[in-house]
């Protein structure tokens, strides 16, 4: 560890925390539409409609707008603009700066009128205006290219437990090992992820986190004990064992032990509250268990289990096993599952779906940062003795083994990748300076070693002479697997790295674990769905405990670890990602730039994100637009800003100038003051019904998203009957018109389908969405099947 940390850590929570106090109320996406007026009148402007994200830094767009003159009738148009965007991974936002206006298209106005009318709506916009959009609602609007090649991970199924009473799973790194605990009788196993002590020539103790137990061996049966060995009690009198010392000195053996899983290789926990039950999930042939946190399916008419661990999936035909795995050749039902149920959250790990490119394409979304030279002066590497290294395979190079950070050494030059940023030096303990740029020869490391996540950090010196650092998402341990059917993502990358072990004179062994793709969440679960941390190196050097960690990437909870040690404890509010060595002061933690400080990197977005907040949005308050639709707004100097509801629906700008809205009786296009029905089919008019129901919800993301994600499932059923209806009209302008209203049928599903991601995020940022599934109990109960 840095001896920097603890400083670094708590300078990032007191900036971090004064930087909320400033800017939390403002919310970083308060909805769509957006409103302005001022004293020439007022402009309703809709959700951009992307065309191109060049480089995720330049956007190209198009938005539908409504102005209304001051006395005069509502005008509709598309506005045609480009902008630089910065992206804030944390709160998944992107913010829309040097806005610039390209065209403004007026369908069917008088010639002579749309000059002005042109000005007009440019005043309203000018060209410093900034947008702060939610990165869940651009990447949905995005058309997918072809994803990046695939990592080569492995798809091993890892063992898998299953229990239907309280569980912990007792993981081994391998094969167990001991060491001797100074002037006592007792021991512990270095290696193992609950504490676990044994006496010389007896029994092994075992610490669950509310009780001992002991067992002769550690495969068990473990039974609760009341009285520990005498020697334990000098164990909680070394001050190197501190955390140990309250489980120690008030033992309990009441209540019931829970079922001890034993493994020495990767494994995961299957924990049913009580016997399964099952629900059936609408418009599918699948079943979902609803009384377990993990992800488990059975379609109906094979009977086969589909069990979903970190982004990968198992199939097997009996809960007991064998388990293989089967990501390419899923169900087609799977792509089937309605988004806004419970199981919709799987969706994004389903080959094919919208969700899973939308995953993909965020994880080539870059976190930049711009690094300050004197960041060096803080970058320290800790060895365990002298450095070692060990060869990297398939290349010239080599990493070091017995430290937790990540340094490479490349001919006579060592590589230091320290929280998202690169240093260098000719010597293996520093002094380090800020890297200028990387060796391309880093980027061939392979996903086999356990250094492979630097990969995905670059480092260069801007024109202006300035080193800018960024990372993606594999950097975090995320990584785009390939499928026959489409590509996802998948949480680490399946490989077995080895532990570092170090016999320093007269010390405990250091044990140094990487990072690890199964049973990081082992957890204890009462019938009360409590969780208990469980996976941790607890021994007289601190580590790293198993929590619930929520993946940017794929909008989902995730198990990842927490951090604990001398410097006290780093879980609830903080978290820390094993593959950056990371502490973040947010539940989150997705940010490898956030343990440095602003004084040393700071991150581009984040200060324009404080400029646009303090400056540009002023005091929120509350106004009514002249459409008669209510608005949350701020006032700023170029008129006032809303999220507003309004009484014309919800509009869409076609890429031919032509401007669509639901009535709630098909899509209509806008020609100078009037609308015109485009189609009318039952199916669509159901879909656009609940459209319309959307919108008339308010305009706050919450409400949009949730009524969005009503309104999809009845949009895909009807989709391919309004494609059939659109080929059978006749004539040029009818044509014309299907073709619009097919697009804007696709605009408005990403549309729907991104408010409702952007909800879920932020339901996960108030600890109201993710991990925990136990409580929603019911559903049917599959008889006979364990």
């Amino acid at each position: 560890m840095k001896i920097t940390l603890p400083l670094l850590f708590a300078i990032t929570v007191l900036t971090l925390t004064n930087l909320a106090a400033k800017t939390a109320n403002p919310p970083a996406d308060p909805g769509w539409p957006r409103q302005r007026t001022n004293e020439n009148g007022s402009l309703v402007y809709y959700q951009p409609q992307i065309d191109a994200w060049t480089n995720f830094k330049e956007l190209t767009f198009r938005m539908a707008f409504s102005l209304t003159p001051k006395g005069q009738k509502e005008i509709v148009g598309v506005i045609e603009a480009q902008a630089q965007t910065d992206v804030n991974m944390d709160d998944r936002s992107v913010l829309l700066r040097d806005f610039k206006i390209n065209e403004v298209k007026l369908p069917g106005l008088d010639p002579a009128k749309a000059s002005q009318v042109d000005q007009a709506v440019r005043s309203f916009l000018p060209p410093g205006h900034t947008v702060v959009m939610a990165l869940d609602r651009l990447v949905a609007s995005v058309e997918k290219s072809q994803a990046p090649a695939p990592v080569q991970v492995q798809n091993n199924p890892p063992e898998i437990f299953v229990s239907n009473t309280p569980a912990i799973l007792l993981n081994i790194d391998g094969e167990a090992v001991r060491a001797d605990i100074a002037g006592t009788n007792l021991g512990f196993v270095v290696n193992s992820n609950f504490p676990l002590f044994f006496e010389k020539g007896g029994d092994n103790y075992l610490f669950t986190g509310e009780q001992w137990l002991k067992s002769p061996v550690l495969e068990g049966p473990w039974e609760p004990v009341a009285n520990l060995p005498k020697d334990m009690t000098k164990v909680a009198n070394d001050p190197k064992w501190a955390q140990m010392k309250k489980p120690i000195l008030s033992p309990s053996a009441k209540g019931k032990p829970p079922t001890i899983f034993y493994s020495t290789k990767p494994a995961e926990v299957i924990l049913f509250q009580g016997q399964p039950n099952y629900a059936n999930i609408p418009g599918t042939q699948l079943t979902v268990a609803t009384n377990t946190d993990a992800d488990l399916f059975v379609y109906n008419p094979t009977q086969a289990y589909y069990y979903l661990a970190a982004g990968r999936w198992f199939k097997a035909s009996d809960l007991k096993g064998p388990w293989t795995y089967t990501t390419p050749d899923l169900p087609p039902d799977f792509a089937n599952i309605p988004e806004n149920s419970p199981a919709g959250r799987v969706l994004v790990s389903v080959p094919g779906t919208n969700e899973a490119k939308d995953a993909v394409l965020m994880a080539q979304v870059p976190t930049t940062a711009t690094v300050d030279p004197k960041a060096a002066e803080q970058a320290k590497v800790t060895y365990t003795g002298d450095p070692e290294f060990k060869p990297i395979e398939g290349t010239s190079m080599e990493y070091a083994t017995n430290t937790a950070d990540k340094v490479i050494k490349l001919g006579d030059v060592y590589y230091l990748c320290l929280q998202g940023v690169w240093f260098m030096s000719p010597n293996a303990t520093g002094p380090w300076t800020t890297a200028n740029s990387v060796p391309k020869e880093i980027y061939t490391i392979p996903p086999s070693s356990p250094v492979y996540n630097v990969t995905y950090v670059t480092q260069s010196t801007t024109p202006e002479g300035t080193v800018q650092s960024s990372y993606t998402a594999g950097y975090l341990g995320t990584f785009i697997a390939g499928a026959t059917v489409g590509a996802i993502l998948a949480s680490g990358t399946g490989y077995y790295y080895p532990p570092y072990y170090g016999y320093p004179v007269g010390g405990y062994p250091v044990y140094r674990p990487y990072a690890t793709t199964y049973g990081v969440g082992s957890y204890y679960n009462t019938y009360a769905g409590a969780y208990g941390a469980a996976k941790g190196v607890y021994g007289p050097y601190g580590g790293a405990a198993a929590g619930a960690a929520y993946n940017p990437y794929t909008g989902t909870y995730a198990r990842g670890a927490t951090a604990y040690g001398p410097y006290g404890s780093r879980s609830v509010a903080q978290a820390y990602n094993p593959y950056t060595g990371t502490y973040a002061a947010t539940k989150q933690g997705s940010n490898a730039y956030s343990s440095w400080g602003q004084s040393v990197v700071s991150n581009g977005n984040k200060s324009a994100y404080t400029q646009h907040y303090s400056n540009a949005n002023g005091t929120v308050g509350s106004i009514q637009g002249s459409q008669g639709g209510a608005a949350v707004g701020a006032s700023t100097k170029y008129g006032d800003t809303a999220a507003a509801k309004t009484a014309s629906g919800n509009m869409y700008a076609t890429h031919d100038g032509n401007v669509y809205k639901n009535t709630g009786n098909g899509w209509s296009s806008y020609d100078n003051g009037n609308w015109n029905s485009v189609n009318s089919s039952a199916n669509s008019k159901n879909a656009q019904q609940q459209a319309q129901n959307y919108q008339k919800s308010g305009s706050s993301s919450s409400n949009q998203a949730s009524a969005q994600q009503r309104a999809q499932s009845s949009e895909r059923s009807g989709q391919s009957q309004q494609r059939a209806q659109s080929s059978e009209r006749s004539g040029q302008s009818a044509q014309s018109r299907s073709s619009g209203s097919s697009e804007v049928d696709r605009e408005a599903q990403n549309r729907e389908r991104g408010a409702s991601q952007s909800q879920r995020f932020q339901q996960a940022s108030r600890g109201g969405g993710g991990g925990e599934r136990f409580g929603g109990g019911g559903g049917e109960r599959r008889g006979g099947r364990r």
